[in-house]
């Protein structure tokens, strides 16, 4: 039965990113998108890749921050982690999600043992929450006389979800030692489940002191504040500016001038939001959708707004992803995830 709603909930989501991408085909002019890319100059072309590599660069910068504040690490076991993370978030239509799954691939690349590889993945994402969240709630407020009751309650949710994911994953990950009494009287009940009880007692009794060792971990890694502050120009980068500059570069080609450069970095981060809820694989059709109506609502044509949204993912979202190949296939994921799971 469990088997069967999984499946029927995986094809739900495939059928809504199918819906959303046909929507977002429908909205297209791509003989105008065509022509659009054609007449892009050598230079606009050269600075979108430029634009694109310093993207990439500022994405692995974040990882990076983060694995050198307890040991030293390069910049491309960085670059491994975030694409395998990618990758999977991406392309495989797996329960797992990378994020739940970062522990093991952080695991598989470093020196971190299970209890550092926690907190780092924990901090990670709480740390992405807290700022995505932040930052769309800014947006929100500002362009809430822009957007449709569709659109706010949409947006919305989305920054809400990740105001809950940040607040849940800071306050846990610094007090995680306060499970100790519930995990003790949870594995006394598991003892009298038939035939499995025992075992999985034996793994409810580890993970208290799993727990508040992680604790530690954390807290140990929220007080390197120079570390955090790169992540966070790392993250503003990768999520604000890059993004940006190839949008408006795309606009300018297209001779599209109604929306000042410096909001778009927030109208994306706002658009872009709902990819936060599991609306369907890494957030395809729906992003797309949801951020060409942000511009439109900004004033921007639909036909422009659909076909700049598709480029800017293709060489920001699905670029990496796809990138993440490489990494992963070196790797075995079944392992990986059984030695997680």
């Amino acid at each position: 039965m469990s088997d069967l709603r999984s499946y029927t909930v995986r094809a739900l989501q495939y059928g809504l990113a199918v819906a959303a991408l046909a929507w977002l085909l429908q909205q297209t002019d791509w003989t105008r998108s065509f022509r659009l890319l054609v007449s892009l100059s050598r230079g606009t072309v050269a600075a979108l890749f430029l634009i694109t590599l310093l993207e990439f660069v500022s994405r692995f910068s974040m990882w990076h921050s983060l694995l050198n504040i307890r040991y030293e690490s390069t910049f491309g076991v960085a670059a491994r982690i975030d694409l395998v993370i990618k990758f999977v978030n991406h392309v495989i239509p797996s329960r797992v999600s990378g994020h739940s799954m970062a522990p093991a691939v952080l695991h598989h690349y470093t020196d971190h043992d299970w209890t550092e590889s926690v907190a780092l993945a924990g901090l990670n994402t709480g740390l992405y929450a807290l700022l995505y969240g932040a930052v769309a709630g800014i947006g929100l407020l500002f362009f809430a006389t822009e957007f449709s009751y569709g659109v706010l309650l949409l947006v919305g949710l989305s920054t809400a979800v990740y105001v809950t994911v940040a607040a849940v994953i800071l306050l846990t990950g610094r007090n995680a030692q306060r499970v100790t009494g519930i995990g003790g009287r949870g594995a006394a009940l598991l003892e009298r489940i038939p035939y499995a009880g025992e075992k999985m007692s034996v793994l409810a009794a580890k993970l208290p002191s799993f727990a508040g060792e992680s604790a530690t971990t954390f807290r140990e890694l929220c007080r390197a504040r120079r570390s955090l502050a790169v992540y966070a120009a790392a993250w503003t980068c990768t999520l604000m500016v890059f993004p940006g500059l190839r949008v408006w570069l795309l606009l300018a080609a297209a001779d599209v001038s109604s929306v000042a450069a410096w909001l778009l970095p927030l109208a994306l981060v706002v658009g872009y939001s709902v990819t936060v809820m599991p609306l369907t694989p890494g957030g395809i059709g729906v992003a797309e959708a949801s951020a060409s109506l942000v511009l439109i609502s900004l004033g921007i044509p639909e036909q422009v707004a659909a076909s700049v949204i598709v480029v800017d993912r293709l060489l920001g979202v699905y670029l990496p992803a796809l990138v993440g190949w490489v990494p992963v296939s070196r790797l075995d994921l079944r392992e990986l995830v059984s030695d997680w799971t």
